[in-house]
């Protein structure tokens, strides 16, 4: 009895050491693959005769490769529409990894590799991630709808993504912005976010926000405007500040106005500390070197002059995932002297009208005192003329007496 149990357990031994021998399993794999580009799905085994390599998502056979018989056979599952493959000459080395082209959305999913081989079987599993990465933030201000708005707009992104609102400096008042996120017909998200701006708080940065859920780094886009008065030929500075949220950023100032496009006037680079400008900005616009790296990058304009200088100039602080941007909208008036003088007719016509007006007003009312004076004359009283006519006959003969003496 003694020996039986002894010959069981050296067989169940052997079997144990042949499976463990002919059995191999790779650890799990986690790959994300960017949408409509070529994916690799690894499966690395050891090198054998007579392959039999299957390809399995959420337990549905996708792609199958057979090199058993005496022809290599493949088989592939309609979802793939023929954007599946391995190589037969990598499989010969013990490479089965799927190649996966033109890849979308429907692609993501759990795989599992199987190959079978004349000296044993092996299995992977791979779990792939569909992606397709923030290209970046587009952040505006409108007022289409009546008041002021700040909107961000993400496009073309997978999975979906998550906005976020916050202000610099952080305020108390509940920020309550309406977010619209929907698919394309390739399943690709775009994401309008709109958010009110706050009353009576015009210095505020509005930063949106957008974060991938698979991870990696938050995309940050930030927003202030502004209006400026200048005086031609009199310096002027256009104030442009870094927010908290950005670190060691480089700088970018442009000028648009009606008339003309976009122009560049200067740039600088923080890694080198460097900054150009444009040639026709030169002897108009510079920096000043020693603020820039402590976050002020304001610009500063040298003899402005009129309708040349007025328009929107632009500052935008950048990094590799996020931007800073400050509009600010500048009005170049005349020179002091000039103003001065052509308000000087405007302001004597203004005041010979009013003359003129109380002149009239005057004259108006002595012509109604006047006629009003006549129209209230009293008129004798009877008694009073009777009166006075005896009065008068007694007087006359003593006058006559008077004569004749």
């Amino acid at each position: 009895m003694s020996l039986l149990n002894t010959l069981a357990c050296l067989l169940l031994l052997l079997l144990l050491c042949t499976g463990l021998g002919t059995q191999d399993k790779s650890p799990d794999v986690t790959v994300t693959c960017f949408i409509s580009e070529e994916c690799l799905l690894p499966c690395i085994f050891q090198p054998g005769a007579e392959e039999t390599v299957e390809w399995i998502r959420q337990d549905v056979l996708v792609y199958k490769f057979d090199r058993s018989g005496e022809r290599n056979s493949h088989f592939l599952h309609e979802s793939l529409d023929d954007r599946a493959s391995v190589s037969p000459n990598l499989v010969s080395i013990g490479n089965a990894t799927l190649i996966l082209k033109r890849s979308n959305h429907r692609d993501r999913g759990t795989y599992r590799c199987r190959v079978r081989t004349a000296t044993g079987n092996h299995t992977a599993k791979v779990i792939l991630k569909m992606e397709a990465p923030i290209q970046g933030l587009f952040l505006e201000l409108s007022r289409l709808s009546g008041y002021e708005e700040m909107k961000c707009t993400v496009c073309d992104v997978y999975p979906r993504p998550r906005v976020t609102w916050e202000t610099e400096p952080p305020t108390f008042e509940e920020l309550r912005p309406v977010t619209r996120i929907l698919p394309n017909k390739n399943g690709l998200y775009t994401a309008d976010s709109r958010l009110r701006t706050l009353n009576g708080r015009p210095n505020l940065i509005y930063v949106c926000k957008v974060v991938n859920i698979y991870g990696g780094p938050a995309w940050t886009a930030s927003l202030r405007e502004r209006e400026i008065k200048g005086t031609q030929g009199r310096d002027l500075t256009i104030p442009c500040s870094v927010p908290s949220y950005l670190t060691s950023p480089s700088l970018l100032w442009t000028f648009s106005n009606s008339e003309d496009a976009s122009s560049h006037i200067l740039a600088y680079d923080s890694r080198s500390g460097h900054a150009d400008s444009s040639s026709s900005w030169e002897g108009h616009a510079e920096l000043d070197g020693f603020r820039i790296p402590f976050g002020d990058g304001s610009l500063r304009l040298m003899d402005p002059q009129g309708s040349e200088h007025t328009g929107r100039y632009t500052c935008v602080f950048f990094v590799p995932y996020g931007t800073h941007t400050e509009h600010s909208d500048v009005i170049i008036d005349g020179p002091t002297e000039q103003r001065s003088t052509s308000a000087a007719p405007a302001h004597w016509w203004v005041l010979g009208l009013v003359i003129g007006l109380l002149l009239l007003g005057l004259a108006a009312f002595m012509i109604y005192k006047n006629m009003k004076g006549r129209n209230s004359k009293p008129k004798p009283d009877p008694e009073e003329v009777t009166e006075l006519h005896s009065v008068k006959d007694q007087v006359s003969p003593l006058a006559a007496g008077t004569n004749g003496q």
